[in-house]
């Protein structure tokens, strides 16, 4: 297996390349461009390709999303149509998707199940396992630069099992 990417999904999002051996190589937040309408955040499909041509990684992991309650149908169609930009851009640069669901993705790398201080466990696990990279994840809003490599490395330690 050669590098691979996480993919936390959405406006807050971000993706992280990491190497065969879990090392964290580097962290880009989801570019997004306020050009939807009525000022709405999107994923640029062109910048968004352009990270994942340029770190030529051979598999994505992207947390599985879905619509979230309470939330309205313009929020929903917008979270769904980040879900198809990032699946289109992986497919048009040949990389395979397997996705991940939060309880999974979370229970692997050892993030306690529910809602309260997710945000906050993400970055301290992230930390916790990249101490040389804290600095990435020191924001509050840094949290999707933690998930995003919390994801990839999920997956890589549930490909490794199947494959064990």
């Amino acid at each position: 297996m050669t590098n691979v990417i996480g993919v936390d999904i959405g406006a807050k999002g971000a993706l992280a390349l990491l190497s065969p051996t879990g090392e964290l190589i580097e962290v880009a937040d989801m570019p997004i461009l306020r050009d939807g309408p009525a000022n709405r955040p999107n994923v640029n499909a062109p910048l968004l390709a352009s990270i994942v041509r340029r770190w030529r990684a051979s598999q994505a992991f992207v947390e599985y999303v879905g619509a979230r309650p309470k939330e309205g149908a313009t929020g929903a169609f917008a979270f769904g149509r980040s879900k198809g930009v990032i699946e289109g851009v992986c497919a048009s640069a040949g990389l395979p998707v397997a996705f991940l669901t939060a309880p999974v993705w979370k229970r692997a790398v050892g993030i306690p199940p529910g809602k309260d201080g997710a945000k906050d466990a993400a970055r301290s696990e992230a930390i916790r396992r990249w101490p040389g990279q804290a600095a990435l994840f020191a924001r509050v809003k840094d949290d999707g630069r933690a998930e995003a490599a919390l994801i990839g490395l999920a997956g890589m330690m549930r490909d490794r099992r199947l494959a064990a």
